[in-house]
């Protein structure tokens, strides 16, 4: 398989050879064209000048002409491949090139015809023209004038058009050989940064294959790349590496906080067993209550567990019926009423009639995980709960002045067991998957949750 460089290599390179080959060729085509034109023009400038060089040999007293500077004009004329001859008013001949030298025209015009056909390919045969002889208005003569046509290049002008293809053909190379240079360095530049996007994901990779994640996830690539994708593609790997130490963090978190809270009421249990077996306490109604109520505690938190894996495998069944979303609002903020009134904390509730089709059970849960939290985190003040109605939709929202939190945490609160205070957490005995639980079960009914945090309290906004 043809690596990407490469690939973009002999695309590049054949894309511009092919490129400069076609221009190579119109450009050798259209100066044909060019140059024939010109020559054509100059032909007849040239038959032009030997008219007038002829007619200026004619002597007016003498009445005829100067036959020996004609005869060497010809001759020279005969060199450059004009076949003439001459002849007076009467038409009695003056000067012939061929019956003064027929092996010399001859060898002219076959060199001419030969250059033409072979060098040009064009074929073609010898033209004759006739022009007058005047002297002050009247005639005295004419001359006629053969030449190879449709028209000719003289050995001047066949050089010229030979040099001009080497500089085409020199051109075209030098082009070609810096096409495929910059080709190899422009696909290096692009490649460059896949493959080491390729590298890393392999790193990372092979991190997890050999179970060995731990710290390894700190490989990053540069992003400072002037193509835009290139540069988009970089900061994915190094976020990808981010998130993925993120979550190695977070699982050893996890980790370390399911111990925990399953160490607690394990480590009281064990203590109240062993003491009530060793006849230390008796097993009296209080002990065995403490130790119910640890066994509870235990049951809430595997009960949690379940509830999570189900929702986050879809593996949820809502038991939906028709209700009243205000009222269910009023049941779940009522079983907290003693709770916050121990505090002095103020529940406030708007509502107005909400007719809903929803899972009662499940959305009492979600609420109740969420007037949780804000009865624990609030030390004094309110919490409001408020109804509204939108186009298509009841927005819920519960808002507490309690502490809030960071900015920066705010995007990991419905991740599982996160938690911005570990130590309060739990003193409060949390375990950090209400609100992911809250958010699995909104999403399961097609609606969404948000959080709004500062320092003068937080708000939760449900949408269904």
């Amino acid at each position: 398989m043809i690596s990407l460089q490469n690939r973009l290599t002999l695309t590049y390179a054949l894309f511009i050879s092919i490129a400069l080959t076609v221009l190579t060729l119109v450009m050798n085509q259209f100066t044909g064209i060019v140059f024939a034109g010109l020559i054509r023009e100059n032909i007849a400038e040239k038959s032009g000048e030997i008219v007038r060089s002829i007619g200026d040999q004619y002597d007016p007293m003498r009445k005829n002409f100067d036959t020996l500077t004609v005869e060497a004009m010809g001759m020279y004329f005969v060199h450059e491949g004009y076949i003439i001859s001459v002849a007076d008013e009467d038409g009695n001949p003056v000067w012939d090139a061929r019956s003064c030298d027929m092996e010399q025209c001859a060898e002219v015009i076959n060199s001419i015809a030969e250059r033409m056909e072979t060098q040009f390919r064009l074929n073609g045969s010898l033209q004759k023209q006739q022009f007058p002889l005047k002297y002050l208005g009247r005639s005295v003569g004419n001359v006629t004038i053969e030449t190879w046509g449709p028209f000719f290049y003289s050995e001047t002008e066949t050089e010229f058009l030979r040099s001009i293809n080497r500089l085409l053909i020199a051109a075209g190379f030098v082009f070609i050989v810096s096409t495929i240079v910059i080709s190899v360095l422009l696909s290096r530049t692009i490649a460059r940064p896949i493959l080491e996007a390729k590298e890393a994901a392999r790193h990372i990779a092979a991190m997890y294959a050999k179970g060995n994640t731990a710290g390894k996830h700190t490989v990053r690539i540069n992003e400072n790349h002037k193509t835009r994708e290139l540069a988009e593609l970089s900061r994915s790997i190094n976020e990808l590496a981010g998130e993925l130490d993120e979550s190695e963090r977070r699982q050893k978190q996890l980790t370390s906080d399911i111990a925990h809270e399953l160490r607690t009421p394990l480590t009281c249990l064990q203590g109240n067993i062993e003491a009530m077996i060793d006849g230390v306490w008796k097993a009296d109604g209080e002990r065995l209550a403490s130790c119910h109520e640890e066994v509870i505690r235990l049951g809430k938190l595997v009960e949690d567990l379940n509830i999570l894996t189900s929702l986050e495998w879809n593996d949820i069944v809502l038991d939906k019926t028709d209700f009243d979303l205000a009222a269910l609002l009023n049941a779940a903020a009522g079983q907290f009423a003693q709770a916050a009134a121990e505090k002095n904390i103020a529940v406030n509730l708007h509502l107005v009639e909400s007719p809903i089709n929803a899972d009662y059970n499940r959305l009492k849960q979600v609420f109740i995980n969420i007037l949780s939290n804000a009865v624990k985190y609030t030390d004094s003040g309110n919490i409001t709960v408020s109804v509204k109605k939108g186009e298509k939709n009841w927005d819920v929202s519960i808002a507490d002045t309690g502490i809030g939190m960071a900015k920066n945490e705010i995007p990991h609160v419905f991740e599982r067991f996160y938690r911005s205070d570990k130590s309060r957490s739990r003193s409060t005995g949390g375990a950090g998957i209400g609100l992911t639980i809250a958010s699995a079960i909104v999403r399961a009914h097609g609606g969404s949750i948000g959080l709004e945090s500062s320092e003068a309290g937080s708000t939760f906004t449900v949408r269904l």
